[in-house]
Formats: structure tokens, C-alpha cells, sequence
């Protein structure tokens, strides 16, 4: 059985449902991706699986067990979670962030140690951050400040991570500096990673399994090369297209048909599906993901705040 499971779950926010009867499996020692247009469940899918956000039906495994049955502590020295926004507190330095990390490490009987500086020391170098260990965080250009949440993350020495939107804002090559970093992370580490992208092409490039999804349904899943079609782009996202092969990497490559290609149908779909996507993104976004300590605590809301690498309820 594989470490982490969603087994025939809901998910919604107040009165409305994102996905229904949704069932998922990472494979241990994947690099997953989550790919699907906007308001189609992807993010909300992943916070269920950090335990951020709890079903209202089904349940989410964690190794074998319901993962809301643990404590937020054990779960945070297991799973490591990126959220799509975290802010870090005024005038923070690099490495007082990233030795936030071991939070969920600490406890009445065990304190600092050696280890805990030489995890945190590995995870700035290992992320390409040591030098910028006294720099405070909000000096940081975006690329620079997310290499540092994720040597947060890695402080937490989990066999799982989970990163929601792990490029967003990010210029292309910061993008590329950041999935070239995730890669390295599962070959190099062994490290079980999970990721919502929105770039269909880099998600090709970079994962081993793929998970697409769409209206809160699994359309497909699989190694990308197996699964990703112009059929399966075009159920998916409404775009007509060619699928070649990637001349650097030999990975499944999306190529969107010319304009008057398309045709007039094409756009049709194109400006519905920019209308739904629209329409759904308020209910997405009214809750929003905080980090505290490296725990990760259910259902969390939007005036949450980013302290220590651990994720609270309303702090």
C-alpha cells in the first residue's frame, strides 16, 4: 500500500463541493504532478492530503491511517507541506526561518542540538541558500524566497512533500531553478513529492506520475508519456492541439494549435472555460494556507498567518 491515499473523499468549502467521491494514490518514491484548468479541485485536492482540509465524506490515509487521527506533530515530522502563499514574520532572517523547520522535531525532552544545526545548514546548502543565511526574508527576490521555504520544508526532514503551485509569480528561469531543484530532491533524496502545477509542459517534463483532473474527476493518470495525448489536453482544457516530443528531454511536448486553426468552436470553449474558472475562484480563495512550525493543523482559515513553518486554526 502506498503511504498516502485519498480514498472516495468530498471536498468543498462551506455549501459547495469541489470534488465528490475523488480517490487518489501517490506512489511512494513518485515525483507526482496534479495538472487541470483553474477551479477544477487541484489545490484543494492537496490540502486535503496535508491534512489542512478535512472531507466531509471518505478519508484521507497516512500510512495505513486516517491522517486526522494523528497528531499535528507526527504528521509535520512525516509530511512536509509548501503552500501556495506563505508569509514570513517581519525582519526574519534566512536561517531563523529555515531552523523553524525543525519545530516539529522539538519537545520537553528534546531541545536544539548539534542535529538540528547541521539539518538546517544541509537544507540552505542543499537549496543553494546558505549564503543568504543572515539576509533577513523580505529582502529576497521571489525565486530566492521561495529556494528558502522550501529549505524550511527540507528542515523537516519528511519523506513526503507537498508543494501547492510551488512556480507561481516566478519568472522562467526561477521556475526552472525551482522544478530543477524538486527533481533533484526525489532522485537524489528519495524523496516522495507532490505538486499542483498549471503548466501542462513542464509538469510532462518533470514528473513521474501525472495526475489530471478535472471538475473535481481524475480524467487520467500515469507516467506522462503515457497518458498525455492531444485527446487528453483537449478533454482537459478545452485546447486543440499536437503532442511532439520534447527535443531536450524526449518528455511529452503541448504544442496549441495556430489561432485560425482553432476556429470558432475553439474559442467558444476557450472563453467558457475562462468564464467557469472565473466564476469558482472566490470559494478557492477564501481560505487561505498559513505555515507554522512544520505542522500542518486542519481547516485552515484566512486570517491565518505564516510563523515557524507551522499551519494553525484562526491564529
Amino acid at each position: 500500500m502506498n503511504r498516502l491515499i485519498a480514498d472516495d473523499v468530498t471536498l468543498g468549502y462551506d455549501q459547495r463541493v469541489i470534488a465528490e467521491q475523488l480517490s487518489v494514490e501517490i506512489p511512494d518514491n513518485s515525483f507526482t504532478v496534479i495538472v487541470g484548468p483553474n477551479a477544477c479541485g487541484k489545490s484543494t485536492l492537496l490540502r486535503a492530503l496535508s491534512r489542512m482540509l478535512k472531507p466531509s465524506r471518505g478519508r484521507v490515509l497516512l500510512d495505513g491511517e486516517v491522517i486526522q487521527s494523528y497528531p499535528a506533530k507526527k504528521v509535520a515530522r512525516t509530511l512536509g507541506l509548501l503552500p501556495q502563499s506563505s508569509i514570513a514574520p517581519d525582519g526574519i532572517t534566512v536561517g531563523d526561518l529555515v531552523a523553524r523547520g525543525r519545530y516539529p522535531h522539538q519537545g520537553l525532552l528534546r531541545q536544539w542540538s548539534a542535529e538540528d544545526e547541521r539539518v538546517v545548514r544541509e537544507s540552505m546548502a542543499s537549496t543553494g541558500v546558505e549564503a543568504l543565511a543572515d539576509r533577513p526574508v523580505d529582502e529576497l527576490s521571489g525565486g530566492q524566497r521561495q529556494r528558502v521555504w522550501i529549505a524550511m520544508a527540507l528542515a523537516q526532514q519528511t519523506p513526503l512533500l507537498l508543494l501547492d503551485e510551488p512556480t507561481t509569480f516566478l519568472d522562467i528561469q526561477h521556475q526552472i531553478d525551482v522544478l530543477d531543484l524538486c527533481a533533484e530532491l526525489h532522485e537524489d533524496q528519495g524523496r516522495t513529492l507532490v505538486a499542483v502545477l498549471h503548466d501542462l509542459n513542464h509538469a510532462a517534463r518533470y514528473a513521474t506520475h501525472l495526475i489530471a483532473l478535472r471538475d473535481g474527476k481524475v480524467l487520467a493518470e500515469g507516467a506522462p508519456a503515457e497518458i498525455v495525448t492531444a485527446e487528453l489536453v483537449e478533454r482537459l482544457f478545452g485546447l486543440r492541439c499536437q503532442v511532439i516530443d520534447d527535443p531536450e528531454t524526449g518528455t511529452p511536448l503541448v504544442v496549441p494549435a495556430a489561432r485560425s486553426a482553432r476556429g470558432a468552436a475553439g474559442k467558444a470553449r476557450a472563453r467558457e472555460h475562462g468564464e467557469d474558472a472565473g466564476a469558482g475562484a472566490g470559494p478557492l480563495l477564501a481560505k487561505k494556507p498559513a505555515v507554522r512550525d512544520g505542522v500542518v493543523e486542519d481547516d485552515v482559515a484566512e486570517d491565518s498567518v505564516a510563523e515557524d513553518g507551522v499551519v494553525k486554526d484562526n491564529v
